[in-house]
């Protein structure tokens, strides 16, 4: 029965720690009820199906806290490469609102009890919308699965590739960042190129007090123009985690 449980608890921390940071699990506005009976539940199955390489009745109690340790940094490593790699649409959102001027405008996000922009949290929950539409959900799972193909329950973690996999989700999150802000970007540019002259034909104009509501403006109408490229970005999010994960 003992050996039985090592294998459970073995699998459940693992989850438990993949489950802490992914998004959409990890939320603060989820009651800790269903995190708690979602991750034992999913942990149930998972133990049903793994198989433990080696002869839990001969783990001594000093192993036992080694390879629970070992799952939790799997679990931990993870899940912060799905965390990086989703925090591209916020970070694309932090660009743009910017070069809008709206970087004061400070709101508390429910989903992650922190605060956050109000056109950032916006363009999350529809990314969130559209993820979990094609069953993004899924994907989390297929994650855990293939993790004990690469990492069976009981196997040493190996830092350079947990480490790696981490470094290129947080350049790809850069990016892909970078991606979604550079069309409203260009725009900006050649706003501010246009302000620029009009102060050198009107120098008694104040081009402070113009601009700033219509950076506002631009900002939103080039917002709403490029949000079903979202869409096509929940594609690519998929392929991202499938080539960045260390399986």
């Amino acid at each position: 029965m003992i050996e039985k449980l090592l294998a459970f608890v073995m699998v459940l921390t693992r989850i438990s720690a993949f489950f802490l940071v992914v998004p959409v699990f990890g939320w603060k506005s989820i009651p800790a009820r269903v995190k708690v009976a979602t991750t034992i539940l999913v942990a149930i199955f998972f133990s049903m199906i793994t198989t433990v390489p080696f002869d839990t009745r001969q783990v001594s109690a000093l192993q036992a806290g080694l390879f629970i340790s070992n799952e939790a940094i799997y679990g931990l490593a993870l899940g912060l490469v799905i965390a990086i790699v989703f925090a591209s649409v916020k970070l694309g959102s932090r660009i743009i609102e910017r070069q809008m001027g709206l970087a004061m405008a400070q709101t508390l996000d429910p989903l992650s009890g922190e605060t956050s922009q109000p056109l950032g949290m916006l363009m999350e929950m529809i990314f969130i919308v559209m993820f979990l539409s094609v069953n993004g959900h899924h994907l989390f799972l297929l994650v855990i699965r293939r993790s004990y193909e690469a990492f069976p329950a009981g196997s040493r973690p190996t830092v350079a590739v947990l480490t790696s996999g981490i470094i290129q989700a947080g350049s790809t999150a850069l990016m892909a960042g970078l991606r979604l802000g550079a069309p409203i970007l260009a725009v900006f540019l050649i706003l501010m190129i246009l302000l620029a002259v009009l102060a050198r034909i009107a120098p008694q104009m104040n081009i402070l007090f113009i601009s700033l509501p219509l950076r506002v403006g631009i900002g939103l109408l080039m917002a709403i123009i490029f949000l079903p490229f979202v869409e096509v970005f929940v594609t690519e999010f998929a392929d991202w985690m499938g080539k960045l994960l260390p399986l």
